[in-house]
């Protein structure tokens, strides 16, 4: 990443000032200009070192935001810290004596913080969060008495922060780079370089433009333990190459390169174990066990099992981001809600559309009601994939339980897959002129500001377009306990979309009080719709024509300041601070 301040010269200044302040490096001979060789290799290395510093901050943020479940609000700071550390690095690096020797000593330094940050940071968590399990084992306390305050919730707490601690480390390292960088290459040159500033950061902006361009294609779909060990071992390599160049002007050269030799095999290790290690300590996190976990391009993915014994099923979960998407004890209430009052208020169920739900688990219960085409947009191939074809590495016990509680439902003929982001899918299905009976949204809560469009009043504007004059539209919309803002403003965006919107809610034990949001286009309301049936149109196990109808009824106040929450505007972000708001509050992750 680029870093804000350098410590440039005046056009008086001469090489002599340079001579001078790095005079502890035994010099070699001056040339009058430097060598096309040199300078190359300079800006090549100050090149490499911009994509790592960019890479080195995207993994940073990705790990606060997959793993520990941040807000997108955590990515922000992490990147603010470190430009700001940056900016005071570049301070501190005049107090370098010798550039060359300080800057070979600052990418050894760099490259082992990169590559240990991220599973040091993964093991203090999940060594927190064991601690008071392992205390009560030993002292045999039940398990209503864990030992969770004092000195424990407080390691538990700071550990948090570990991440942003290494960003300020590594963010003060690497504002030292384009300093020295800039002070050994006026050093090897007897004239003033009159753009060695202009120069050294042209090399920056576009080794930080190519590291993000590799970030986007490469590395976001790697393990990212592997990932942090391949960005050190370019600083590792970069710093080699400067002792190689450069070995008579930097002081204990030798011991540098035994440093680096010993780095080298540390950052192997890593790259080749680190990722499996880093796995163990993030499986430390969750009260059940660990039994497949994957990285997407999108999101990390986790499956735990829980066995119950007595002869019942196991308990399977999966988290995407370290936040609970379902539990096979308790999904089919969500799922339930989510499906059938949609499709038994719509006049017709020939043609449905899913937006989300890629695990497969609502389309098990549309296909129930005999639909004749089934579109699914979900804009993860990968996580589609796991429950469509298992690949090989899913454990067979695992593959065998997924499809099972989906039904083998994404291998149905009836079904079109699309993947893509939605926002942008649905417009291709409105250029081709579909249609459809009814529309489930099943999309995560709005926690993120790319998740915020689809939950926006020019989203629903284009669903609107989709739907049929008698069709019906539900829409997941987070929970009306916990965030009552977002929940009453997603009803108002809906509605501001041109439909008649009613809001019904229920218990699901996994997430607590969940609701939905259900609308029409023309006729009756749904609520309307669905009290006039004398019966289900379906036969469910589970759910009955009361339970729906008793869903609509809210607390006599709940809606009383309704007229101040605010419809969710396209660019405006207002459901993302509001549920931003609520659960910074309210942090129920069900993963602690």
């Amino acid at each position: 990443m680029s870093n804000t301040l350098l410590e440039t010269q005046t056009p008086q200044s001469t090489a002599e000032d340079f001579k001078q302040s790095d005079a502890a490096s035994p010099a070699l001979p001056i040339n009058k200009r430097i060598t096309w060789f040199d300078d190359a290799l300079l800006l090549g290395i100050m090149a490499l070192l911009a994509g790592c510093g960019l890479i080195y901050e995207y993994l940073l943020s990705h790990y606060a935001g997959r793993i520990l479940g941040a807000l997108e609000a955590a990515i922000y700071t992490m990147i603010g810290l470190m430009i700001v550390s940056m900016g005071v690095g570049a301070f501190a690096a005049r107090k370098i004596k010798c550039a060359f020797t300080g800057f070979a000593i600052l990418e050894l330094s760099v490259a082992l913080c990169g590559s240990f940050a991220i599973i040091i940071t993964a093991a203090v968590i999940g060594f927190g969060q064991q601690l008071p399990l392992a205390i009560a084992s030993n002292l045999g306390l039940p398990p209503d008495q864990l030992p969770n305050g004092g000195f424990i919730a407080t390691l538990q707490s700071l550990s948090e922060y570990l991440p942003y601690v290494w960003g300020v480390i590594l963010g003060l390292m690497i504002g030292m780079e384009i300093p020295l960088i800039a002070r050994v290459r006026q050093s090897l040159s007897e004239a003033h370089l009159l753009h060695n500033a202009g120069t050294i950061y042209g090399a920056d902006y576009v080794g930080a433009g190519i590291g993000a361009a590799i970030w986007v294609f490469f590395m976001l779909s790697i393990d990212i333990q592997l990932a942090a060990a391949l960005t050190a071992s370019v600083n590792l390599i970069a710093g080699a190459i400067f002792i190689w160049r450069f070995w008579h002007n930097i002081n204990h050269a030798k011991w540098l390169l035994v440093g680096h030799i010993i780095a080298s095999v540390c950052i192997g290790l890593l790259a080749t174990k680190g990722p499996q290690w880093e796995q163990h300590f993030n499986n430390l996190l969750y009260k059940d066990k660990v039994v497949y976990a994957k990285s997407t391009r999108f999101q990390q993915l986790t499956f735990t099992e829980r066995l119950r014994g007595n002869g019942l099923a196991p308990v399977y979960n999966l988290y995407i981001n370290g936040r609970l998407q379902f539990s096979s004890s308790d999904e089919h209430i969500y799922h339930n809600f989510l499906v059938h009052p949609t499709l038994a208020a719509s006049a017709r169920h020939d043609n449905v559309l899913i937006i989300g739900g890629g695990d497969g688990l609502g389309l098990k219960q549309v296909l129930a009601w005999e639909p004749k085409t089934v579109t699914l947009i979900d804009l993860d191939k990968d996580l589609v994939t796991l429950f469509k074809s298992p690949p090989d590495d899913m454990p067979a016990f695992l593959s065998k339980a997924m499809l099972e509680l989906n039904g083998n439902s994404l291998n149905d003929p009836r079904l079109t897959l699309i993947n893509d982001d939605a926002f942008n899918g649905v417009d291709s299905l409105i250029a081709q002129g579909q249609h459809f009976d009814a529309i489930i949204v099943d999309l995560p809560d709005p926690s993120h500001p790319d998740l915020n469009k689809l939950y926006s009043d020019l989203f629903y504007r284009k669903l609107n377009e989709l739907l049929s004059a008698d069709g019906i539209i539900t829409v997941q919309s987070t929970s009306p306990y916990h965030a009552p803002k977002a929940f009453i403003s997603i009803g108002k965006t809906l509605a501001s979309a041109g439909f008649k919107v009613d809001q019904f809610h229920h218990n699901v034990p996994s997430f607590g009080e969940w609701g939905w949001s259900i609308g029409s286009k023309q006729g009756l309301s749904p609520k309307h719709r669905l009290a006039a049936l004398p019966q289900l149109p379906i036969q469910s196990d589970w759910l009955t024509l009361g339970l729906v109808n008793g869903a609509f009824e809210f607390p006599g106040n709940y809606y009383a300041e309704q007229q101040d929450v605010k419809i969710n505007h396209i660019g405006s972000l207002q459901l993302y601070h509001y549920h931003l708001a609520a659960w910074s509050e309210n942090e129920v992750m069900n993963l602690f």
